[in-house]
């Protein structure tokens, strides 16, 4: 990115943090979990499926498979029933009933704390990485792009990229770290609440470059 392009990027991007802050200043992840390996497992059946399927779905999966060993000794047909709703189910299933050996047999039954790890464990990229070890150890190494936030940070001229991972990129250089872990929450909240993904009048935004002036 070209210095003056980055420097106007990161005046741009200022602004629209200190708005979300004032619209959202408590954004969290809005699934539900109790325990880390649990946290992986419904970062992974929200791959293209909403927060509030995947907590319906998990509601009752989690009951059903309280601990890792469970899901090791898991009948991969079962449990793609058991997980059908969230859309993928046969990939999902397929990612997550391996992870959880992995966890067990190379991880001591942990789900790891580092960003290589988790990138190794099948189902798992970055954004996947990012939600886990932010909200699982409080570690923030780069920041989750979902649908929500690469859609946003286009429509709001932070980064001219279609690639997550090169999304991902642009905002690492334009938003202070500190910033990183709740932008993406903020952004998500921002999304359902103002700016739907279903066309509509951006002027009514409270992000619109009007209000940002």
């Amino acid at each position: 990115m070209k210095e003056d392009v980055l420097e106007k990027r990161k005046k741009h991007a200022k602004k629209i943090v200190a708005t979300l802050k004032k619209l959202f200043p408590k954004a969290k992840i809005a699934l539900s979990y109790s325990n880390n390996w649990e946290l992986l497992v419904a970062v992974v059946l929200s791959a293209q499926c909403t927060d509030k399927k995947v907590n319906e779905v998990t509601a009752k999966l989690f009951k059903k498979y309280r601990t890792l060993d469970d899901y090791i000794k898991a009948k991969p047909a079962e449990f793609e029933k058991d997980i059908y709703q969230t859309g993928f189910f046969r990939a999902k299933t397929k990612n997550i009933l391996q992870a959880a050996r992995i966890v067990k047999e190379k991880f001591g039954g942990k789900v790891p704390n580092a960003m290589q790890d988790l990138l190794s464990l099948p189902g798992v990229a970055r954004k996947t990485a990012n939600v886990v070890l932010g909200n699982a150890y409080g570690i923030v190494e780069g920041i989750a792009v979902d649908t929500h936030v690469k859609r946003l940070s286009r429509l709001l001229g932070l980064t001219g990229q279609t690639n997550q991972d090169k999304i991902e990129q642009d905002l690492m250089q334009i938003l202070p770290k500190k910033e990183w872990f709740e932008f993406t929450y903020r952004t998500i909240e921002y999304g359902r609440k103002y700016c739907i993904a279903k066309p509509h009048n951006h002027t009514e935004c409270p992000l619109s470059k009007e209000s940002l002036n």
